[in-house]
C-alpha cells in the first residue's frame, strides 16, 4: 500500500510537470480557440484550377506548366473495444455516465509501484477484428510505452503495440459511385484510452478539467494502407469499418460519444512522379461529415498551396467544423519522438494456432456475406438486402421474421424497411420500437392470405406496437376482416353509383380518373374492409354493362 506521503509527492511532481509542457501545445491550444488567421484558409483563386485538377508546378505559373495530382489517403480507427473492465486493471469501463473521476484506481491513474494486467477479452476481441478483415495473426506480439507528456495521461506514456502487433495486412472492399475498390489495412494494435479534458471558461479565466473515467479503456487502432483517393472514399470506408466493427461486437462504434474516432493523413502526388507533398495528419473530427468535410477542405488547400508554388510542411492539423476549415497545431512526430520501448510490466503474448481458430469459430457472419446472402437465398434487391442489414439487429430481426412467417421473404422486406422502419425513426430509434419479429410476421401472413387488406394491416400493426395485443384479437375487435364476399359488394357499389352520377358521367364520357374515384368511395362505405382487388372487379363490370 503505498503512504498518503508517496502518493502526495507524485501528484506534486505530475503537475509540476504539466506546467511544463512545451511551448507548441500552447500554440496549438490557441490557434483551436482563435479560429483560422487568413493565410491559413483555402485561396480562392485556386478554386476554379482545382475544379479541373491542374496547377502549375512552380511560383512562376507559366502557360502549359500543369501538373495534374493525386490525392493520397490513409485513416487511423481509434475503436474502444466493448469489455466490462478497462485495460489493465478491474474498473468498469462504462464511463459514460459516470461522475468524473470515480471509475479509477491506482493502476489506471498511473501511481508508481503498480502493475498492470492484459484484459483477455480486450485480445480476443482485437484478433477478431483482424480476422474479420483478413489479417494475418502474428503468433508473438508485444506491448511498448508511448512516450509523452499530456495532462489527460496521468502516466507520461501510454501503453501501446509499436512493432509486434496483434495483426497485419488485411483489407475490407469499399464502393463509391459504382466502382468497387480493395483497401489495404496495416495493422490491429491494441491500447488503452486517454482521460478526457473538459474545457471550460468563465468571465475571468479559462480552465481545463481533467477526467480520468476514460482513462485505460481498451482501445484499438485500426490502420490504413494509403489507398483511398478521395474524401469520399474515406467516409465509405468509415462506414464499413463502423458496420464491421458492430457486427461482430468488438465495439459499439459510436462516434458522437468518442468511441470511434479518426485521424486521417492526406497529401498530394502529382501523377508523373515530379511531385510529391508532404503528408498532413487531421484531427479533432467528431463525424463521418466532419471527416469528409475536413478532407475535402485539406485536398482543396494543398492543391492551392502547390499552384502557388508554396510550401508544405509535415504537420498535424486540427478541424475546426462551424468555419470549416483546418488550422496547424504543431509539427508533426515521427516514431522516434515517442520513444518507443517494451512494456518492462507486461509479458510479451504468444497467441496460438488454436486460439485463432477458437476465436474464428465463434465469429458471427459478416455484413457483406450476409447482405448477399439475402439477395441470394431470399430474392430481394440488392438495394433492400444493403438497407436491411445495415445494422446487426435489424438483419436478425428480419430473420426472425421470415421464420415465423414461414417464409414470404419480399413482403417481409417491404414492411420493414416502410412501416416498421418509419416506427422506428418516429421513436428515436429501431432499440426503442415494442413490435417484435413474429408480431410483424403475423401481420403480414394475414394480409398475404387476404384476411385484412394492406390499409388495415397498417393500421393493425400500429395498434400492436402500442398496446401489444395480438393482430388478430385487434382485427376481431374492430372489425377490420376483409370483406370478400363479392355479391355483398356489389350491393355497396350499387349504392356508390346511384349516389355519385357526376362521377359516372365522367366515366361515360371517357375520364378513367372517374373510377378510381369509385373505387375509393366504395373502400370509405366500407371502411376500408373490402378486397381491392374484387372492389375493383366489381366497378369495372358494373360501369362496362352500363356502357354496353
Amino acid at each position: 500500500m503505498l503512504s498518503r506521503a508517496a502518493i502526495l509527492a507524485w501528484f506534486e511532481g505530475f503537475f509540476t510537470i504539466q506546467r511544463t509542457i512545451p511551448e507548441a501545445r500552447k500554440r496549438s491550444d490557441d490557434a483551436m480557440r482563435r479560429g483560422p488567421t487568413p493565410d491559413e484558409t483555402t485561396y480562392e483563386g485556386a478554386r476554379v484550377l482545382y475544379s479541373r485538377g491542374c496547377f502549375p508546378r512552380d511560383s512562376a505559373r507559366k502557360m502549359g506548366a500543369f501538373v495534374e495530382f493525386e490525392t493520397v489517403i490513409g485513416l487511423e480507427i481509434h475503436a474502444q473495444v466493448l469489455t466490462r473492465s478497462k485495460m489493465y486493471c478491474g474498473c468498469s469501463s462504462d464511463y459514460a455516465n459516470a461522475a468524473p473521476n470515480t471509475h479509477t484506481c491506482p493502476v489506471c491513474l498511473g501511481l508508481p509501484g503498480v502493475l498492470p494486467v492484459i484484459n483477455r477479452a480486450a485480445v480476443r476481441e482485437t484478433i477478431m477484428t483482424g480476422l474479420a478483415l483478413g489479417c494475418e495473426i502474428p503468433g508473438f506480439n508485444k506491448f511498448d510505452r508511448k512516450n509523452y507528456i499530456y495532462p489527460d495521461l496521468p502516466k507520461g506514456y501510454q501503453v501501446s503495440q509499436y512493432d509486434l502487433p496483434m495483426a497485419v495486412a488485411g483489407w475490407v472492399d469499399i464502393e463509391v459511385n459504382g466502382a468497387r475498390r480493395r483497401i489495404g489495412i496495416t495493422r490491429v494494435h491494441l491500447e488503452e484510452d486517454t482521460g478526457r479534458l473538459l474545457h471550460r471558461n468563465d468571465s475571468t479565466v479559462d480552465y481545463s478539467l481533467v477526467d480520468l473515467n476514460r482513462s485505460g479503456v481498451p482501445l484499438m487502432e485500426i490502420v490504413s494502407d494509403p489507398d483511398l483517393r478521395s474524401p469520399e472514399e474515406a467516409r465509405e470506408y468509415l462506414m464499413i469499418m463502423r458496420q464491421l466493427l458492430r457486427y461482430i461486437g468488438a465495439s459499439t462504434a459510436n462516434m458522437e460519444e468518442g468511441q470511434f474516432r479518426c485521424d486521417a493523413n492526406v497529401s498530394q502526388r502529382s501523377l508523373n512522379g515530379t511531385v510529391v507533398g508532404p503528408k498532413v495528419e487531421i484531427k479533432n473530427m467528431n463525424s463521418f461529415r466532419a471527416v469528409e468535410r475536413a478532407l475535402q477542405f485539406e485536398v482543396e488547400r494543398q492543391r492551392a498551396a502547390l499552384m502557388l508554388g508554396e510550401t508544405l510542411v509535415q504537420e498535424t492539423r486540427g478541424w475546426i467544423d462551424d468555419p470549416g476549415v483546418t488550422v496547424g497545431q504543431r509539427s508533426k512526430e515521427f516514431a522516434h519522438d515517442y520513444r518507443y520501448f517494451p512494456e518492462p510490466d507486461l509479458p510479451p503474448l504468444e497467441i496460438s494456432r488454436e486460439m485463432v481458430e477458437d476465436i474464428y469459430s465463434t465469429m458471427p457472419e459478416l455484413p457483406a456475406v450476409r447482405r448477399n446472402r439475402f439477395v441470394q437465398e431470399f430474392g430481394l434487391s440488392a438495394s433492400d438486402a444493403a438497407l436491411i442489414t445495415e445494422e446487426v439487429t435489424t438483419a436478425d430481426y428480419y430473420e426472425r421474421a421470415v421464420a415465423a412467417a414461414g417464409g414470404h421473404h419480399r413482403d417481409i422486406a417491404k414492411w420493414l424497411t416502410t412501416e416498421v422502419f418509419s416506427m422506428a425513426r418516429s421513436r428515436g430509434g429501431f432499440e426503442n420500437l415494442s413490435l417484435n419479429p413474429e408480431q410483424l410476421a403475423e401481420v403480414v401472413v394475414m394480409v398475404r392470405q387476404g384476411e385484412i387488406n394492406a390499409q388495415a394491416g397498417k393500421e393493425v400493426l400500429v395498434t400492436v406496437a402500442e398496446s401489444g395485443q395480438s393482430a388478430r384479437a385487434i382485427v376481431e375487435e374492430r372489425g377490420l376482416s376483409q370483406e370478400t364476399d363479392a355479391r355483398r359488394i356489389r350491393g355497396i357499389v350499387e349504392d356508390v353509383l346511384a349516389h355519385n352520377p357526376a362521377a359516372l358521367a365522367d366515366y361515360h364520357q371517357g375520364k378513367q380518373a372517374a373510377v378510381g374515384f369509385l373505387i375509393g368511395q366504395v373502400m370509405k362505405q366500407m371502411k376500408g374492409t373490402g378486397n381491392p382487388a374484387i372492389v375493383r372487379q366489381v366497378v369495372s363490370e358494373i360501369l362496362d354493362g352500363d356502357s354496353s
